[in-house]
């Protein structure tokens, strides 16, 4: 018999159970004192984990609601923007610009390889009439993590707007540094909060684009949010059970640290990729580092990508996400992106081994387990060495 569900996808993810107890709070007005200290808490925190001092605000929606608001306040139909995508969630932006009626300029790159810069950059210098690129962090249909630093760097001269949904709270990401002019994210990804909690961080550079801006908007006004960001966290009805849960999560990842949250991401991809190469599957994207969130696997040609996660789910209690687009049926996704611990993954990597030998997959039953194990050992061997040192 099944006893418990354990989610690693790469979101919506796992909550905490002190984010969890904080939906079960007593709702209060947002135009208390009491809600103002919350939610300025919460918009502070957030500059801190974005690497920002731009203006953040947050809206009761999806990433996607809050990217869509990016458009709108933004951009005037018949702007031209640079859109580099090498995946699912790339391709997205190039169609909610299509949407508003945008000149997009489609720079597409072979899902599974990053982004090349180069191109961008040549891209923007042949054209003057290019007012923005945009790129995803962490397209996280392949599990690529893009070359965000050296993409600003290209695309120095227009506006640089950075999806960072999955690599928020996951991947060093330093907003104001890199120059980061609009970097959106949200709450049911690395900041384990459940989903329908979406915020952008505003450049300066980026208001003077909405002042130009004439794309019709309501709901997503910027300039109404921003009127009301001394009185008031939103001109309407503000998520405040999730913004309660957003605070409790910040607090614990504040606690634990941005840079030692970084390096436990980076050895649960470790323990991840090492585990399911050892046992002869392959990686879809680059077996490196910076692939924290997330880790695409190529499943062996007779094994259908949909019937082994339905498996998996139906008979271990394992949600796994599949491939989507080009790679439906190809792939399956292995998320560990927020509240996930290194018993997360061995589980997740014993439940794949028990299950491949069972759809005919025969291999040396626990080299995964052992391979994850070893990444550990060295890992918590340098923590030890270090602490000695000290």
């Amino acid at each position: 018999m099944r006893m418990k569900t354990r989610l690693l996808v790469p979101g919506p993810t796992p909550t905490p159970p002190e984010v969890k107890l904080a939906a079960m709070q007593e709702l209060i007005d947002e135009r208390t004192s009491e809600f103002g200290v919350i939610y300025s808490r919460v918009v502070s925190n957030l500059k801190k984990l974005m690497c920002t001092d731009n203006d953040i605000f947050m809206f009761a929606s999806s990433i996607t609601g809050a990217s869509e608001s990016i458009i709108q306040n933004l951009f005037s139909p018949g702007d031209k923007i640079l859109v580099a995508s090498n995946g699912f969630f790339g391709e997205r932006w190039i169609k909610l610009c299509q949407a508003f009626g945008l000149d997009v300029i489609e720079l597409d790159f072979k899902w599974g390889n990053k982004i090349d810069n180069e191109m961008v950059k040549s891209s923007i210098s042949n054209d003057p009439d290019i007012k923005a690129a945009i790129c995803v962090h962490c397209e996280t249909s392949t599990s690529m993590v893009n070359d965000v630093k050296g993409f600003c760097e290209a695309a120095n001269g227009v506006l640089k707007i950075v999806d960072g949904a999955s690599s928020l709270g996951v991947c060093k990401l330093k907003t104001d540094e890199w120059g980061i002019d609009v970097l959106v994210s949200g709450g049911q990804k690395a900041m384990m909060c459940p989903p329908g909690l979406s915020f952008i961080s505003v450049s300066n550079r980026a208001w003077k684009y909405h002042l130009d801006s004439r794309m019709s908007r309501f709901y997503f006004d910027w300039s109404l949010a921003k009127e009301n960001i001394d009185s008031s966290p939103s001109p309407w009805t503000p998520a405040i059970s999730l913004i309660m849960q957003l605070d409790t999560a910040i607090l614990r990842m504040l606690e634990e640290g941005l840079d030692n949250i970084l390096q436990r991401h980076i050895v649960l991809g470790r323990m991840v990729r090492s585990g399911v190469q050892a046992i002869g599957l392959t990686l879809f994207a680059s077996d490196s580092d910076v692939n924290s969130a997330v880790t695409a696997v190529i499943l062996p040609d007779f094994i259908p990508a949909d019937s082994f996660l339905k498996s998996l789910n139906l008979k271990y209690g394992i949600q796994v996400a599949p491939g989507v687009g080009e790679l439906k049926n190809r792939i399956i996704r292995i998320g560990h992106c927020g509240y996930f611990d290194v018993f997360d993954i061995l589980n997740v990597l014993s439940a794949i081994e028990l299950l491949l030998y069972q759809y005919g997959y025969h291999h040396q039953f626990g080299s995964a387990v052992v391979a994850a194990q070893k990444v550990l050992v060295e890992e918590e061997g340098a923590i030890v060495s270090d602490l000695l040192l000290s």
